[in-house]
């Protein structure tokens, strides 16, 4: 049973750092690639950073020098370092493969205060 657990969110003001995780189980997480996403309040879920299996990453536009991905395949685990939080980046942040499955986990909120 896949099961994908973030941690990490919190109210953090404008300019502040956040680091997320999600450990996940019940599938192979070394061989697919992860990412996080995130669903801001009226608006659909954006893929926001990817990590491949072997270590290359991408990034949407609005996050591309700010948020970093990075994963631990010892741990199953795959983090997000944000730096320079924006009020725009509040938002319920999920991870999950690359290509998602159908089942999400809670989320973790990120509110970013001007």
């Amino acid at each position: 049973q896949v099961q994908l657990v973030e941690s990490g969110g919190g109210l953090v003001q404008s300019g502040g750092s956040l680091r997320l995780s999600c450990a996940a189980s019940g599938f192979r997480f070394n061989s697919y690639a992860m990412g996080w996403y995130r669903q801001a309040p009226g608006k659909q879920r954006e893929l926001v950073a990817t990590i491949h299996t072997g270590g290359g990453t991408t990034y949407t536009n609005s996050v591309k020098g700010r948020f970093t991905i990075s994963r631990d395949n010892a741990k199953n685990t795959v983090y997000l370092q944000m730096n320079s939080l924006k009020p725009e980046d509040t938002a319920v942040y999920y991870c999950n493969k690359a290509v998602p499955f159908s089942s999400w986990g809670q989320g973790t909120q990120v509110t970013v205060s001007s």
